[in-house]
């Protein structure tokens, strides 16, 4: 069996999952509010402006009596530098966040997305990748490594291999930065082969999926915007 059947028996059958209570909702802000929100928010970030909403007690209780409605639904980098809630300047219950070295698409990644989208109701799916970014960075820089970081950053391998393919004459800083963006692309487009709720709401314009990079020196985050094969993949 090869690793994209083993994703697609894998990912576990959302649907079969308990449905959540009733006061379990979705945010009610659509998929272009949710991007323009953290966009936004980002903006206010880079800006010395931000306004820290939904971080009091009171919100805490809120979302602990009435439970969880996040627009946006991201995996990213596990980076200490790259903290989706106060980069896009967000609070508690606004963003559901899967943090992994790499921000690679996997089946514990692509499951917990799916749960965001199918029973919590998130709108926006992003995939964010960085600058300086280790996981790729070793994986640009060659050697060995032990079996756990071989098998998580098996598809960290592919883009390097895809950017080279695309660009042989990148080396160094150059390589490193193109093959960044080629992994969160390829993180996305895991992400909708796999997910077959997430897959489902893109193609029926229930959602927005769009690849981001951050920029880890200035922080203001790039949007790549959806992956330019969605339509061929949903």
């Amino acid at each position: 069996m090869n690793r994209r059947d083993f994703l697609a028996v894998s990912v576990p059958a959302l649907s079969a999952l308990p449905l959540l209570a009733a006061d379990e909702k979705s945010s009610g802000i659509t998929a272009a509010q949710a991007l323009k929100e953290i966009q936004d928010g980002n903006l206010r970030f880079v800006s010395g402006k931000t306004k820290r909403p939904n971080a009091s007690l009171d919100r805490v209780k809120l979302t602990g009596s009435q439970g969880q409605h996040p627009h946006t639904a991201i995996i990213t980098c596990a980076d200490s530098r790259v903290p989706p809630e106060i980069l896009f300047d967000q609070g508690i219950g606004d963003v559901f966040t899967v943090r992994v070295a790499g921000n690679v698409s996997n089946n514990d990644e692509v499951a917990s997305i799916e749960y965001a989208v199918e029973h919590l109701g998130a709108s926006l799916c992003v995939v964010m990748g960085h600058s300086s970014c280790g996981a790729v960075k070793a994986i640009v820089d060659g050697g060995d490594y032990p079996a756990d970081l071989v098998k998580l950053t098996a598809d960290i391998q592919t883009a390097k291999k895809n950017t080279q393919q695309a660009n042989p004459n990148l080396k160094g800083d150059a390589l490193l930065n193109a093959t960044i963006r080629t992994n969160v692309l390829l993180s996305l487009e895991h992400l909708i082969r796999n997910g077959a709720a997430t897959r489902a709401a893109l193609k029926a314009g229930k959602i927005m999926a769009v690849a981001a990079v951050y920029d880890v020196a200035t922080g203001k985050v790039e949007w790549l915007g959806p992956h330019p094969n969605q339509a061929k993949l949903v």
